[in-house]
């Protein structure tokens, strides 16, 4: 067997083999480990070697897909599906999660942060290891249109309750529309912080 059709074997997700199984929850494993130094505003030693280990892992990781690409694309040139690959959705979310540890940024500038919330984007990784979250995907595209009804339906339903809130209500409860729409999205959605 290809050497590289036997690491596609291992690293696509939900192939069954029990190597298969073992990479999906190590990348699972450096996933949660990777978000760990995000909790933190000051960064000492331990959370540094978390970030450099998973970023290895992570590269490691995107590499071997590249490298595999044409059995992920089977009807494509060969040629084609490597130099497409780096455009697809999860390709590009590996690499955005990658460079903000790999790119040398001067820690004074604002960038650094921008930089720093790419790293976020690691959460969106298990999307690729979770079986849950793609059914999940799957079940939001086949009903988006009632999904998309209902969103409408609250919409609508917070600006009219705002609007007459905003309206009944004496004048210190809501400054201006916008504190009547603020206060109408958090009960309607029952996460109101009893500010208002």
């Amino acid at each position: 067997m290809n050497w590289r059709k036997q690491i596609y074997d291992t690293i696509e997700v939900g192939n069954g083999s029990v190597v298969s199984k073992v990479y999906d929850w190590a990348m699972l494993f450096f996933i949660v480990i990777s978000i760990i130094p995000l909790a933190f505003r000051e960064q000492n030693m331990w959370l540094e070697w978390c970030d450099k280990v998973s970023v290895s892992v992570f590269i490691i990781d995107y590499m071997l897909r590249w490298l595999t690409a044409d059995f992920r694309m089977p009807k494509r040139p060969k040629w084609v599906a490597f130099v497409t690959y780096p455009f697809t959705a999860f390709a590009i979310v590996d690499l955005l999660s990658i460079l903000p540890s790999v790119i040398v940024v001067n820690k004074a500038l604002k960038l650094f942060r921008v930089a720093r919330l790419f790293k976020i984007l690691r959460v969106f990784k298990f999307i690729r290891y979770s079986k849950n979250v793609q059914i999940l995907f799957k079940v939001l595209r086949k009903e988006r249109h009632i999904l998309f009804t209902v969103f409408w339906i609250a919409l609508f339903y917070i600006l009219i309750t705002a609007l007459i809130m905003f309206n009944v209500e004496e004048s210190t409860m809501f400054g201006d529309f916008f504190d009547a729409l603020y206060w109408a999205t958090t009960t309607l959605t029952t996460v109101g912080y009893g500010d208002i």
